[in-house]
């Protein structure tokens, strides 16, 4: 097993082992990513303040997401088609998450169906649920993670419609891949992966093929997935499907403080601020600059967790230090698992927790619940100063901080 210290190790052997149309997937944004590559940029402009001659003994990273103990005030976001990354992606991915003690999340777009998930592991976890125009789809999927004892409903409000990924046109991603002269010739170089394909009867979207009216082969789920993505979700139809799920409720892409409000209003149970990992709207500021606004909003009324440019256990400490109550991960545990499979997912965590906990105790802290704006240098001028102008605002200079 190849020695790993950060998540930038398990970055590079995903790139070697992963075909690249997969790889691209994970390590993409939209348009010019510009959101992209800020988000993970834009942690390294805070600095941390060293403490010394402080007791360092008894240190403890373990948190509560949801009322539930976690070992780290970290989850496992949800990604799609996790499954390509690796053969049984996500279910790989959910039985590292469930021995480290974190919560793991299923996207709807997994290959690995719910019921995949529930069969090979004992701990109850997420489900994250994109709102279709079929609402009878929606209705038995909600049914299906009912069934599997899912804990809770992550509801992505912030992919109505795709954001233009330039590599995933260009590379014609497809799952499972289609054979192209150019496909063939970068899957002879992951002949690794390919065995593990082979041996796995799990290569399309498990959730929706034979799940979804008419939807059973790669043809008809392209077509059907195209079609969709419901445009009029708004805020009522999310209470509609919050009173369908009768249970814990995750509401996922919060990037204003007045839709913190409105989740709140809808009764949330936890928000996640999150730009969509910087694949939606490209141009959008990144989460950790964001996130102050929506603390200064609502904290104290849900948990407040962040999502998109995390890389590492001192951007956890970071975020948790400005005022979220958790984390979210995505791409650090999408390289591990292309890196390593289910003992990649767990290198990552071990990563991310022992940079945490270090960090944690050469900043003067021994728990992570006492983290806090103390613990940081912040920019003046982190959040920014922008000019509001149009017809639903004054034109004036105004800054996040309010």
């Amino acid at each position: 097993m190849p020695i790993v210290t950060c998540i930038e190790d398990l970055k590079r052997l995903h790139k070697r082992r992963a075909p690249k149309m997969f790889f691209d997937y994970a390590e993409s944004g939209s348009w010019t990513e510009q959101t992209f590559r800020e988000n993970t940029t834009d942690f390294e402009k805070i600095r941390l303040r060293q403490k010394v001659a402080v007791d360092m003994s008894d240190r403890s990273t373990a948190g509560r997401m949801l009322g539930e103990k976690v070992a780290m005030p970290v989850a496992l976001a949800p990604v799609g088609m996790t499954g390509m990354q690796n053969a049984d992606g996500e279910i790989k991915a959910a039985r590292a998450a469930e021995k480290f003690g974190v919560p793991f999340t299923l996207s709807t777009m997994s290959i690995c169906s719910i019921e995949d998930v529930a069969e090979h592991t004992s701990a109850p976890f997420w489900f994250q649920l994109y709102v279709m125009r079929d609402e009878d789809f929606v209705d038995r999927i909600i049914e299906r993670a009912k069934r599997a004892g899912c804990s809770a409903l992550v509801l992505t409000l912030d992919l109505q419609l795709l954001g233009q990924r330039h590599k995933d046109l260009k590379n014609g991603l497809s799952a499972p891949p289609k054979l192209t002269p150019a496909t063939m010739l970068d899957l002879s170089t992951k002949w690794t992966w390919g065995l593990e394909m082979l041996r796995t009867k799990r290569r399309q979207f498990g959730n929706i093929v034979g799940h979804a009216s008419n939807v059973e082969d790669a043809r008809s789920l392209m077509k059907w997935t195209a079609e969709q993505f419901d445009l009029k979700l708004d805020w009522e139809k999310v209470r509609k499907i919050a009173a369908k799920w009768d249970g814990k409720l995750i509401l996922k892409g919060i990037f204003d403080a007045d839709d913190a409000r409105k989740a709140v209003e809808c009764g949330a149970d936890a928000i996640v601020v999150s730009n969509h990992g910087g694949r939606q709207l490209d141009g959008a500021l990144s989460s950790i600059r964001i996130l102050p606004s929506i603390v200064r909003e609502v904290k104290g009324e849900t948990e407040i967790w962040l999502d998109s440019g995390i890389r590492s256990g001192q951007d956890v400490l970071k975020a948790l230090a400005l005022g979220a109550d958790a984390t979210m991960i995505g791409r650090a545990w999408l390289y591990g698992l292309g890196a390593m499979g289910e003992k990649g997912v767990t290198a990552a965590l071990e990563v991310i927790r022992k940079e945490l906990d270090l960090t944690m105790a050469l900043c003067g802290e021994r728990d992570v619940a006492d983290l806090g704006p103390h613990n940081l240098l912040v920019p003046r001028d982190f959040e920014g100063e922008w000019q509001e102008s149009g017809a639903r605002s004054s034109d004036r200079a105004t800054s996040l901080p309010a």
